[in-house]
């Protein structure tokens, strides 16, 4: 009997999470690691279990993320995105309680570039009058 895998990917800011659901009994593996090992803060742990709270799958599924570039922040919130994804693919009836929660628009915000002449995106360098 072969057992059912639901695929997806998703991005935030410079990261990208490859997602695989499973049926199983609810343990989060990012990068070979336990989520919890992985991210450290529990905001971020909730941020990856909203999708299965929202639709009450908390708890059926085994997720498998691996997950490259960017920070802690931006990689929970690509999972997030794959998880929801991947969710559409196995049960499309949610799309209307994923989207109105935001859960499959990818969030567009990027990193704001430095411009000449300033010490960032937009700080200034010290005015000295004199």
């Amino acid at each position: 009997m072969e057992e059912s895998l639901w695929k997806a990917t998703g991005g935030r800011k410079d990261c990208t999470a490859f997602v695989k659901l499973k049926s199983g009994s609810g343990k989060i593996i990012v990068n070979q690691r336990a989520a919890a090992d992985y991210f450290g803060r529990q905001t971020l742990l909730m941020i990856i279990e909203q999708p299965f709270q929202l639709t009450q799958t908390l708890g059926e599924f085994d997720v498998i993320a691996t997950v490259k570039g960017g920070g802690l922040s931006g990689q929970a919130g690509a999972v997030r995105l794959g998880i929801s994804r991947a969710l559409l693919t196995w049960n499309e009836s949610l799309r209307n309680v994923l989207k109105s929660a935001g859960f499959l628009t990818r969030d567009p915000r990027e990193k704001e570039r430095k411009k000449y002449g300033l010490a960032g995106a937009r700080k200034k360098y010290q005015f000295s009058k004199r």
